[in-house]
């Protein structure tokens, strides 16, 4: 018998004083244990996903498995929230184990919950464990369950719990050995119907300019081409190409304008209001764009930016408000440790100025290309000495830095706190999380351009408290995201709590979308999340207005993700003038409910199923703060439901959503 497992000897017993009698033979029954720890650990999903990987108490883990000083010689960690699953075959008897947080975490004061299921059955449930929290003991039959399901909960108050343990865990079967699988699999239905080939205006329904700097907006429309483009109320000092739907110029004063959009083709003709502000806040609606990192990360290239300029366009996503390419880290130089070529050369020139690597020789050119096409373009830079990726960053070279981003005519800085962390003091304050990005906003406000500020520092310091004190139009509120339920559902439903601080031009940012191919560098896979999961994504993204940033390769968009980024009701949802974020207004175990105002009166509401089995989800009038008849439409599917009296409820799949807009009946 391997280490992995053992024989158990079978007990008999001896019925009525008599003594059974068997032959030795049939007497060995051989029920055989496993150590989870033994499995194919591959297949857990959690925060960290295969990036930041698992980590099993095996031989060459440094750190062992402890829970409240309680050592174990066997088991497995991981990070935060988690899914394992595994095949049993019908043939398994017992799964037992001892469970808890690990003292890696013991500075944490959040909760995690352990649970264990046998097909749909939950067999377990700890309940919230604190760390410090001696070591709760799971002894659960199987008989006859095909698959077990082992689940952690990371709760959200407090600080994140980052390690939790499922210490001497063992599987006790007959016959085959359990292994570990993938979740269930789903099939990538398209849920919303195509465009109408009539015309229809799309887009953002407020928009933000500061008085004098140029202002570019390209009304975004569907339906067939040819198309041309009017308007009605356009103020002096902008015009409108009448054939590509740019409109271009500047505004002089401060002041409110009410502008008449129209598109004309074969078909029709639409029109929709928009509202242009002219005063100091701009990015009045979360941006609606594209970003390099996660797709591409250090492999970027001034080629691929503008291929993705192309994809954005040749795609139809332009025609439904999709606006900003974004190049993340690796334009710059990176000085030492690298033997590419492309990324050496002058880090400034003699005057101090930045200079892109050779990767970017035309940065002007790049931003002039892609202005052309009707998109903005944003950058990435650090206000420490080098970027996360080790490039150069704007460290003492701020008001030059801001002063070329304007000059080559850029539109977006992301600002990423890195290696700022070596610059400020060790325990930083807020006033010193606060300073860089004062800095840079200043330099920012020198230059006669829009240029949307992005802080990127995770969260520190409760940076959606002061984000907007800093000038900033979004935060970043948590590490980065990648494309793992766990990571995605740990960060997506943690973002309740900050809807007082988020309003037109100040939006929380849970990080980018990783929908469609991703890969972090030169190699690409489809993303992990599942069509439900993905669903989710887009759709809790939504309710909480945050920044919609494409992290896929665009030239490779299939037609599910399409479908994603492209309903118009959807994301109206995230444009809409309000700009709230939305609350969570109901929470029963995995089952939630996410709901926020709009412009129009109307709530769109979310019905979440965090669970992994599907599940009816409830929301009642009473909880939205509504009364009477109201009409319930489905966002994905662009369906009326009908019309409902104090509550409605539906079916949601395992890990998806049923998007709603509900307005009073007439």
């Amino acid at each position: 018998m391997s280490g992995s497992a053992r024989n158990l000897s079978c007990r008999w017993t001896r019925p009525l004083g008599v003594l059974l009698i068997v032959s030795l033979a049939a007497a060995v029954c051989h029920a055989e244990v496993v150590s989870l720890s033994k499995l194919d650990l591959r297949k857990i999903q959690q925060a960290r996903g295969s990036r930041g990987g698992f980590r099993g108490n095996r031989p060459s883990t440094p750190v062992p498995i402890s829970i409240a000083g309680q050592t174990f010689e066997d088991g497995v960690k991981t990070f935060g929230s988690s899914t394992l699953w595994i095949d049993l075959g019908q043939k398994a008897k017992r799964f037992t184990a001892m469970v808890g947080i690990d003292d890696e975490a013991k500075a944490a004061t959040g909760t995690a919950t352990f649970r264990v299921y046998g097909d749909a059955k939950e067999l377990f449930n700890s309940g919230p464990m604190k760390a410090n929290e001696a070591a709760r003991k799971v002894e659960v039959d199987l008989t006859g369950a095909k698959s077990l399901l082992l689940q952690v909960e990371a709760g959200e108050a407090g600080s994140g719990v980052n390690r939790t343990d499922w210490a001497d865990a063992k599987i006790e079967y007959e016959g085959t050995a359990p292994v570990t699988i993938d979740g269930p699999a789903e099939e990538a239905v398209i849920l919303t119907p195509k465009s109408s080939p009539k015309p229809r205006v799309n887009g953002a329904k407020v928009f933000g300019v500061r008085p004098g700097n140029p202002f570019m907006y390209t009304i975004a429309a569907t339906g067939d081409r040819p198309m041309t483009f009017s308007t009605k109320g356009l103020p002096k000092g902008l015009k409108l190409d009448a054939k590509t739907g740019i409109i271009t110029g500047s505004l002089k004063g401060k002041g409110e304008y009410a502008v008449t959009l129209r598109a004309k083709n074969a078909l029709g003709t639409a029109e929709r209001k928009l509202k242009i502000v002219c005063g100091p806040l701009i990015g009045l609606t979360p941006a609606l764009g594209w970003n390099s990192w996660n797709c591409f990360a250090g492999a970027v290239t001034a080629e691929k930016v503008r291929a993705a300029a192309d994809a954005m366009v040749s795609s139809g996503l332009t025609q439904h408000g999709w606006t900003y390419i974004n190049i993340d880290d690796y334009w710059e130089v990176k000085p030492k440790a690298t033997n590419d070529p492309s990324l050496q050369g002058p880090e400034r020139d003699g005057q101090g100025r930045i200079v892109p690597n050779p990767r970017f020789a035309d940065m002007k050119g790049l931003v002039d290309y892609i202005h052309a096409l009707g998109l903005k373009i944003g950058l990435y830079s650090s206000p420490g000495p080098l970027t996360c990726g080790g490039c150069i960053g704007s460290y003492q070279h701020e008001e030059q830095d801001a002063k070329q981003y304007g000059d080559w005519g850029f539109d977006y800085l992301k600002y990423d706190w890195c290696s700022y962390g070596q610059i400020a003091p060790k325990d930083p304050n807020r006033a010193a999380l606060m300073k860089p990005y004062l800095v840079m906003r200043a330099a920012l406000d020198k230059v006669p351009r829009d240029i949307l500020f992005s802080l990127c520092q995770y969260g520190m310091g409760n940076v959606w408290e002061w984000g907007a004190e800093v000038g900033g139009n979004s935060w970043r509120t948590t590490g980065d995201i990648t494309d793992t339920w766990a990571s995605l559902s740990g960060i997506g439903f943690r973002q309740g709590g900050h809807e007082k601080y988020v309003g037109p031009g100040r939006f929380d940012d849970p990080d980018m979308l990783i929908v469609g191919k991703v890969g972090w560098g030169p190699s690409l896979h489809p993303t992990r999340l599942t069509p439900n999961e993905q669903y989710t994504h887009i759709s809790l993204w939504c309710l909480l207005c945050s920044p919609l940033l494409i992290g896929c390769d665009m030239t490779q968009l299939d037609a599910f993700t399409l479908n994603l980024l492209t309903d118009d009701e959807v994301l109206e949802v995230n444009q809409d003038p309000l700009g709230r974020q939305a609350s969570r207004v109901g929470k029963d175990g995995m089952l939630e409910v996410w709901a926020k105002d709009m412009e129009d009166g109307s709530k769109a509401v979310g019905l979440f199923n965090r669970s992994e089995f599907e599940a009816a989800v409830k929301v009642t009038w009473q909880t939205l703060g509504i009364k009477g008849k109201q009409k319930v439409r489905d966002l994905w599917r662009q369906k009326d439901l009908g019309v409902f009296t104090d509550q409605f409820e539906t079916k949601v799949p395992r890990h998806g959503v049923v998007l709603v807009r509900i307005a009073r009946a007439k």
